[in-house]
């Protein structure tokens, strides 16, 4: 029962944080907001591993989750815009 106790009012905020942005980032509507969202939690999550002292994690979790991953979804998301606009300019 202890451990509980240890939970400071930064852990809260942080699980909070964490929660919120995984839920906003699911019910985002716009591909763009939801990376951005996603990356955010990557960043929250690699704070998470932090607070439990596991370094090796927090490099994996910004480096891969955050970073890689989110870089490669704006890819995307910046091609799938440039399809959208060359489709709506072949549709005129």
């Amino acid at each position: 029962m202890t451990e509980l106790a240890d939970f400071g009012v930064f852990d809260v905020l942080l699980a909070l944080a964490l929660l919120g942005s995984a839920w906003r980032a699911l019910a985002a509507p716009d591909l763009f907001k939801a990376t951005v969202l996603f990356i955010v939690f990557g960043l929250l999550m690699a704070l998470a591993w932090a607070r439990l002292a596991a370094p090796d994690i927090v490099l994996a979790e910004a480096a891969i989750g955050a970073g890689l991953t989110g870089a490669l979804l704006l890819d995307a998301v910046g091609h799938l815009r440039a399809r959208r606009r060359a489709r709506e300019e072949d549709g005129r």
